[in-house]
């Protein structure tokens, strides 16, 4: 037995590995839970309280000496990742542990003014945005690769002919990029979705208070700027008692889910041995602990199993926050909000398997056009043509069907039984109907369709980077305005 053999990598069939990417969010699961939650929620606590104390400073609400104590202290816990607080008791939570480290460091004279002018509501639906960047920024990126893949995918085979089904039937002969095509419409439709929910996840809560806001004069468009969002939240009870920014994410996630579940479920449909219309690589695949000849395309199970997490985490939240008056509340705040992360973490894995599968995963050409032929899939356009050719479209309809029937019934194609002035030799080839059928957005005019998908996905990029953009020019003022505010004062 070779290494490779002992590994899994070659079963006899297979001779290649799993892809890594694969691997990872299949076989990770199983791993201990890697993510930093402690380590997640400090920094982003001690980013929303740099930003605060620069603005502080700035609006001579804290002297400038008590402001650098703060922030340099800050900066040496961050440096440590906050080691010194993650070995504290926190019978009172995270933030009231972490003040009250930097109490007993600097003083309460020091310390003691971290906490002007805001409340932990605002600062936990602040830090709340803030930790929901990352795994929205991994949900978007992996919309964009998919979006991407189905359109390269689609330009490459465009003139790939096989039979549309309706109803598990053969029904009109269309490309197989034309139908990824139409898989690349609904992904962008959800691209739009998740980059308007996204829009309250750029408003600062900042300075809303326990729901009151305050009577310390801050500015919490200063704060917005410093930690990249665009905008002040307008009132103070929506800001502390608001997470529906939760609900919109998961909302378009679970929408976008839909999609990724029925493309699974036609590529399943279509990879089976029966069909035989597609071939999924071997580094995307699976064998059998016990069949030896198996190549199992298990990923589509994957896909059609993570795409739900969001529709789940979308209702376990609403059902969370449907308990909670319009105030700061623990059922919305913590418990529908818990659901959020797992949710999107679900469907962008589901995003990342399905664009290594349709990246990896081959027509086969002769089987698909061969079964658009058998399908007798150009008996629609024959009618058509009797109609144009001046036929009641009922009664063509009805002369067609009695010419597939004799077809079946004498083992003949549809071109060799159709015996009709109005069409011409050849022109019931499903190549040749798919390039007729250019109107209604059919086959036809793929080509011009996937021009426009691939204007419309450019765009949504376009918007995407920008609010990147915003993000990490936020995080680069605010680093320098506490650079400066430390510097200054040491320099005195």
């Amino acid at each position: 037995m070779t290494a490779a053999t002992a590994q899994g990598v070659d079963t006899g069939r297979l001779k290649a590995a799993l892809d890594a990417e694969a691997h990872r969010i299949v076989y990770d699961q199983y791993l201990p839970e890697t993510t930093d939650g402690l380590g997640d929620e400090l920094r982003c606590i001690s980013e929303v309280d740099r930003a605060h104390l620069v603005m502080l400073t700035e609006r001579g609400i804290v002297d400038a000496d008590r402001s650098a104590a703060l922030l340099r202290t800050i900066g040496e816990l961050r440096d440590q990742d906050f080691a010194p607080v993650r070995a504290l008791p926190m019978p009172r939570g995270v933030y009231l542990a972490y003040e009250g480290h930097l109490i007993a460091q600097l003083g309460d004279r020091i310390g003691g003014i971290l906490h002007t002018g805001r409340s932990r509501n605002d600062l936990n639906a602040t830090t709340t945005r803030l930790k929901t960047r990352a795994p929205y920024r991994a949900l978007l990126d992996a919309v964009d690769r998919l979006a991407g893949v189905l359109l390269a995918k689609a330009e490459e085979y465009r003139d790939v002919v096989m039979p549309a089904y309706t109803h598990g039937q053969p029904a009109v002969p269309i490309g197989y990029g034309h139908y990824l095509a139409g898989i690349a419409a609904g992904v962008l439709r959800a691209y739009r979705s998740l980059l308007d929910a996204g829009r309250q996840l750029d408003v600062n809560p900042l300075g809303a208070g326990a729901i009151g806001g305050t009577s310390v004069p801050i500015d919490p468009r200063r704060t917005a700027e410093l930690l990249g969002f665009d905008s002040a939240a307008p009132n103070s009870v929506d800001a502390v008692a608001s997470r529906d920014f939760v609900l919109e994410l998961l909302s378009a996630s679970a929408v976008l889910g839909v999609v990724l579940a029925r493309a699974g479920r036609d590529l399943s449909t279509w990879t089976s041995e029966e069909f035989g219309l597609l071939r999924v690589g071997d580094t995307l695949v699976g064998s059998s602990s016990m069949m030896p000849q198996k190549r199992n395309p298990f990923l589509l199970e994957h896909i059609q199993g993570r795409s739900s997490a969001s529709l789940g985490a979308f209702v376990a939240a609403a059902s969370a926050m449907t308990t909670g008056g319009y105030t700061n509340a623990i059922a919305v705040g913590t418990e529908a909000v818990r659901h959020l992360w797992p949710g999107l973490r679900g469907t962008t894995d589901a995003v990342t398997l399905l664009s290594l599968v349709v990246a990896g995963t081959e027509p086969e050409r002769d089987r698909m056009e061969r079964r658009a032929v058998d399908g007798f899939t150009s008996a629609t356009y024959l009618a058509e043509r009797l109609v144009l050719d001046g036929t009641p479209f009922r009664a063509a309809h009805h002369q067609v069907g009695e010419t597939v029937l004799g077809a079946l019934e004498t083992g003949r194609s549809l071109e060799d039984a159709a015996a009709f002035d109005a069409v011409e030799d050849g022109a019931l080839a499903p190549d040749r109907v798919m390039a007729a059928c250019a109107h209604g957005g059919g086959p036809g005019s793929t080509a011009g369709g996937i021009h426009a998908l691939t204007a419309r996905l450019d765009a949504l990029r376009a918007e995407s980077a920008a609010r990147s953009a915003r993000w990490s020019d936020g995080a680069a003022l605010l680093s320098q305005a506490v650079a400066e505010a430390v510097t200054s004062c040491r320099q005195k």
